[in-house]
């Protein structure tokens, strides 16, 4: 099983073991070395650099990749510098172009991402969100012309991590298999949200509304490892374990999986992403978006970034959201080995195991695909 499992039960758990299931997390390979944080992000740099991305544009993109691999994410790290790269070779994303503003009010604003890299419109797009909550209360912006922007939560946490709640949506290419259906009608299109509590608590809830995303797929290929029941289906509709099916298929399960097993919600939750993404920022939507993949097309996505003050509301926002999730927390677990958990909690799990140990494992077909760019492009190889 890819980091899924251990992202939902690891924190808490005794150290030892923490440590032990990280590492099977991080990469099943224990012969590939430690890359510092550091180093990843130097790589990742010069890499987009090599293609001709403005540093400014390239350290944007690589503080987005590594921070997935810093909280456990490493579908969406390193594994995604590849495609960047050849979206950019192929033209299809400009990486020096910068976002701008079409329309806006005091709480609102409508962007052109003008094909920029995905972090890139992401940042500009929760910055300004985030100047309009502290301003009116609420910052609500939708972008159009942008490309794959990473996790969700990196948007969602810089709101939080000025006292903001924050909510980053994107639609993506056609993956989820609605319900009843057997051909891709709308993306893994994921939601977060980021609230702080008292300290340095706080609740990260970011996640595909289909069962997995895509990039979980990729990481059992990666690993040469079957996918479990419920994440996709054959080109007939029925459910596979074969990742190789699945990722060439395309045909992801909504959230939930099976119609009995309520998969419809995970459907209509992907439809009110793309309401708030395609439709609201008059990007692509459903299957008008390219195939994942395709560098001979603009990507076109839509996004919305969303900010709020708490202090507009009911006072002692923080200190509620921490005596709830103390409440959760504390809830008798049905296995005591297994602690109930918050939202965010496996990914701060995640990330002080990465700081104890140096650095991120990656898999070693990851460390081969490193290489082999680091041949082509020209730039210092990836190093422990």
């Amino acid at each position: 099983m890819a980091i899924s499992y251990f992202r939902l039960f690891a924190a808490r758990l005794l150290p030892e073991t923490i440590q032990i299931r990280a590492r099977t997390m991080s990469a099943d390979t224990p012969e590939t070395p430690i890359i510092p944080l550091k180093e990843a992000r130097r790589f990742i740099v010069e890499c987009l650099e090599a293609v001709g991305t403005p540093r400014i544009h390239a350290s944007l993109q690589a503080d987005l990749l590594v921070e997935a691999d810093y909280r456990g994410h490493y579908s969406h790290g390193m594994n995604r510098l590849q495609i960047y790269i050849d979206d950019i070779n192929a033209k299809t994303c400009d990486p020096k172009a910068v976002p701008k503003i079409l329309q806006e009010t005091p709480a609102t604003a409508w962007v052109d991402g003008q094909n920029a890299l995905g972090a890139v419109v992401g940042n500009f797009c929760m910055e300004a969100a985030i100047k309009k909550a502290k301003t009116v209360g609420v910052g609500w912006v939708c972008a159009k012309g942008s490309n794959h922007y990473g996790i969700a939560g990196m948007y969602a946490l810089q709101a939080m991590r000025q006292g903001l709640l924050g909510m980053s949506f994107t639609n993506s290419s056609p993956f989820m298999c609605p319900t009843r259906g057997k051909q891709a009608a709308l993306g893994t299109n994921p939601i977060c949200l980021a609230a702080p509590a008292k300290g340095d608590d706080n609740f990260i809830l970011d996640m595909a509304t289909t069962a997995v995303a895509v990039g979980k797929i990729e990481i059992q290929r990666r690993k040469e490892a079957l996918i479990p029941e419920g994440w996709a289906q054959d080109s007939e509709g029925k459910i596979t374990t074969d990742p190789d099916v699945a990722y060439e298929t395309g045909l992801l399960m909504p959230l939930g999986g099976p119609e009995i097993n309520s998969g419809y919600k995970g459907f209509g939750l992907g439809m009110l992403v793309e309401i708030f993404c395609g439709i609201l920022g008059g990007a692509n939507y459903g299957s008008n978006i390219r195939k994942w993949g395709n560098a001979t097309e603009v990507a076109n996505l839509g996004q919305c970034f969303i900010a709020v003050d708490p202090n507009c509301f009911a006072p002692g926002f923080e200190d509620r959201m921490s005596d709830l999730m103390g409440n959760i927390r504390n809830c008798e677990p049905a296995d005591p080995s297994i602690p109930v958990l918050v939202p965010g909690d496996p990914e701060r799990n995640h990330m002080n195991f990465v700081d104890s140990v140096g650095g991120v494992r990656y898999v070693k077909n990851q460390m081969n695909t490193c290489k082999q760019l680091a041949e082509e492009l020209h730039v210092k190889p990836l190093h422990p």
